[in-house]
């Protein structure tokens, strides 16, 4: 299918290995960048969602989307581990459960993209009421794309997502021009996400990058 992400903004924590590794399903192998871990919060909207040969969605014209991942590699092919993703569509939650295996949650957004750039940004999940999301970031410098052997690119330029289930591994590839990135700065109010994932995130600023657009194509899950 075909997708596009719009103003969305990459938050990243180094985490520790022992943290994630019981969160994680055992058979995929976590990944890390000069030995360390990292865990993502991701906000931004889903627009021009479309089946191939299919025109939009009705329904899916632009909806919030947020979701909490980290990184893992299998078989030498470096992919994105989601523990949740939020939407404000609850007929989204149900297909992306029930097609791709993803752990979807219903979420109520607000989302202001104000004159100066600035994206005023907050979800509060549903059901579970567990987890929440307020905060205000805006990019400070030019996009461009991330060096090789960057950690920006180690963390962004990732082709593919995995989920398991007690005796499977899944893979769907997912194609993308490369990420033009832009340095940015966030004001976290409230963020609990990751907390309703049983990680605790360092109590420390988080890396923040922010990306305008991207246009991405998602092919079917298939068992690795």
């Amino acid at each position: 299918m075909f997708q596009s992400w719009l103003d969305l903004a990459f938050l990243h924590w180094p985490v520790a290995h022992d943290v994630l590794r019981p969160l994680v399903p055992s058979p995929l192998p976590l990944d890390t960048f000069e030995g360390q871990c990292w865990v993502g919060v991701v906000p931004f909207q889903m627009d021009n969602l479309r089946a191939r040969g299919l025109p939009r969605l009705p329904g899916f014209s632009r909806t919030p989307e947020i979701n909490v991942r980290t990184y893992v590699s299998l078989g030498g092919k470096p992919g994105v581990y989601f523990f949740s993703l939020d939407i404000g569509l609850l007929s989204a939650v149900f297909a992306a459960r029930s097609f791709y295996r993803l752990p979807y949650y219903y979420a109520a957004f607000e989302l202001q993209i104000e004159a100066d750039g600035v994206s005023r940004y907050q979800c509060r999940r549903r059901v579970p009421a567990n987890a929440e999301f307020l905060a205000r970031y805006q990019p400070v410098d030019l996009a461009q794309c991330a060096p090789a052997g960057t950690l920006e690119q180690w963390l962004t330029e990732r082709y593919c997502l995995y989920t398991a289930t007690r005796n499977s591994v899944f893979r769907a590839e997912i194609h993308h021009p490369q990420w033009r990135l832009q340095d940015a700065e966030a004001c976290l109010e409230r963020n609990t996400m990751a907390a309703a994932a049983g990680i605790r995130l360092p109590d420390t600023a988080p890396l923040v990058h922010y990306s305008r657009r991207q246009d991405v194509l998602v092919w079917p899950l298939r068992r690795v």
